[in-house]
């Protein structure tokens, strides 16, 4: 499902990630690693976010030959989500969906699953950071991905919407063969979320434990 090739990754000449050549099959994936390991380095770079050196496929589409059409593949719900504050949570949303060709009435049953239609039309400035989180969970699950990256999902989200996340996942991953990739510090359900495989960083590397 998803290939490196050569892959590395620096700031101002330091070394953060290196990833000769690796493939990880379709599942759902918890990465692991401790405080500036690069977790979310990974992801941002794997979003086509952050530059870096060699290459990332999925399937036999590749970012740097293929940009557009690798996106679409590829949505990303950041840790701390940023949005213009002076856009509505459904502009945004809309914004999204045009984006990334979603279905229509897709972004409507998302939003009622997730509990935002009372505030759905409000500025984003007005919104928490709970609210805020649940937006940029919206947002990841719009369109037609083959994966969905989520960097601290867990944070800031309330008991409810927690399992509906964990809905989403199961539901997209058994029915559409989504796959995932998770970075958090908090412990993730593996009850919950069946086939759950680890993934370490150490030493600036992957380590795949399955």
């Amino acid at each position: 499902m998803l290939h490196f090739n050569q892959f590395e990754k620096s700031y101002f000449d330091h070394l953060v990630l290196k990833i000769d050549n690796i493939k990880l099959p379709e599942g759902i994936f918890w990465i692991k690693g401790n405080n500036g390991s690069g977790k979310s380095t990974l992801l941002k770079a794997i979003a086509g976010i952050l530059s870096f050196q060699g290459d990332i496929a999925i399937g036999t589409v590749y970012l740097k030959n293929h940009g557009v059409a690798y996106r679409k593949l590829v949505n990303f719900a950041a840790a701390e989500p940023l949005f213009p504050e002076f856009l509505t949570g459904l502009e945004m949303v809309d914004i999204f969906a045009k984006a990334k060709d979603a279905i229509t009435g897709q972004e409507e049953s998302l939003i009622n699953e997730m509990g935002m239609k009372p505030y759905i039309h409000h500025p984003l400035g007005s919104y928490s950071s709970g609210m805020l989180k649940k937006l940029s969970l919206v947002l990841a699950f719009l369109g037609k991905p083959k994966l969905i990256l989520l960097d601290e999902p867990l944070n800031t989200i309330d008991i409810e919407s927690l399992a509906t996340l964990y809905h989403w996942i199961n539901e997209k991953y058994q029915n559409e063969k989504i796959s995932f990739l998770l970075s958090s510090h908090q412990p993730l359900d593996a009850l919950k979320l069946p086939g759950l495989k680890q993934v370490y960083i150490e030493d600036k590397e992957i380590k795949l434990n399955f």
